[in-house]
């Protein structure tokens, strides 16, 4: 009897369309997979939505980057193969190479090239080596920890044209407080907007103040994620807290190191602001013999001061491929370091 009703319900389920399956298996199937029909196309939906809507969440940046970047990066260097006329911008003329040309032979470019270097150098070496040493304080235990990171980071919160007329006042002629010390001290006062040297000092003073805190604030985060094993490591073999610093923290800082100089760099190649608005009627020149006349500040001269905008567009280019080189040095030596480790 028994096996009777076995090969009835054996022979019902094979009678059974293909596809379905009796009891909970059945069921749990036709929950995991839609039925065909009207169903359909959401299945198809989905799977668009789970293509498409990555691209969707980026392409924003991408939309915003082309029209503000890419655009304007392409059309400058269209710009630097022709003669192009503020005053009249239709009025373009195929020149090919001839505006680089012109920047290679001018005494102007290459002293614009010389000062960018300088004054970055100027003001990068004492930024980054402040910048340690007040990370290195703030890394201790302080009262009021909070407190002076805010401070640090006051400066690089301040403008560029509040920042700069103040120190225009710090460095005039006649009445400036740097001049009052050095007269203190016995020493003769300075023309900072007209001597060489004084003026690039007084340029890059206006950095290194406005970037000083906020390098620190970098270099403190990268401290507080070295190991403190490390540090007991050294202090049980003996070394005190300045061979720590030496054989510890400086080795542990060299990647922020290294991102550090690189970010330094590039803001140094396109320094405009701070010469610009030290230098006063003679600012956009750098100077009465362009003394401080940065790169930034030739092309500005020439695109909207003379009015060569292929020339400004090719000192522009030049500045990208200055800035390419950078990358690739930084490159080259990240790889390096993450050899040597």
């Amino acid at each position: 009897m028994t096996s009777s009703k076995q090969a009835l319900a054996h022979a019902a389920s094979a009678d059974a369309a293909p596809g379905d399956q009796p009891g909970a298996a059945g069921r749990a199937q036709g929950r995991g997979t839609p039925p065909p029909g009207k169903d359909s196309w959401r299945s198809r939906l989905y799977r668009w939505d789970m293509k498409a809507s990555p691209y969707a969440f980026v392409a924003p940046f991408f939309i915003v980057f082309g029209a503000f970047s890419l655009v304007p990066l392409l059309y400058t260097a269209w710009y630097s193969l022709h003669n192009v006329q503020l005053s009249n911008l239709d009025g373009q003329t195929w020149t090919g190479l001839d505006n680089y040309q012109n920047l290679l032979s001018s005494d102007f470019f290459w002293n614009a090239l010389w000062n960018t270097f300088t004054i970055g150098v100027i003001s990068t070496v004492p930024q980054l080596l402040m910048a340690i040493g007040l990370a290195h304080l703030l890394n201790y235990k302080l009262r009021g920890s909070t407190v002076w990171r805010v401070v640090m980071l006051t400066p690089y919160a301040t403008s560029v044209a509040a920042a700069t007329l103040v120190f225009v006042l710090l460095y005039s002629w006649d009445g400036g407080m740097i001049n009052w010390l050095l007269e203190f001290v016995g020493i003769d006062p300075v023309n900072w907007r007209e001597s060489d040297w004084g003026s690039q000092f007084a340029v890059s003073s206006i950095v290194i103040w406005r970037w000083t805190g906020y390098n620190a604030l970098i270099y403190l985060a990268a401290m507080q994620a070295i190991p403190a094993d490390l540090y007991e490591s050294a202090a049980i073999d003996g070394a005190n807290r300045w061979q720590q610093f030496l054989h510890v923290t400086i080795p542990q800082l060299r990647p922020t190191i290294l991102f550090t100089v690189v970010v330094s760099t590039i803001g140094a190649t396109q320094l405009f602001g701070e010469p610009l608005l030290f230098g006063g009627v003679s600012g956009s020149k750098g100077g009465s013999e362009h003394q401080y006349q940065t790169l930034g500040l030739y092309m500005y001269d020439q695109g909207w001061i003379i009015g060569n905008l292929g020339k400004a567009s090719a000192i522009a280019w030049s500045m990208f491929l200055i800035l390419l080189i950078v990358a690739v040095i930084q490159l080259l030596v990240s790889r390096r370091l993450r050899k040597s480790q």
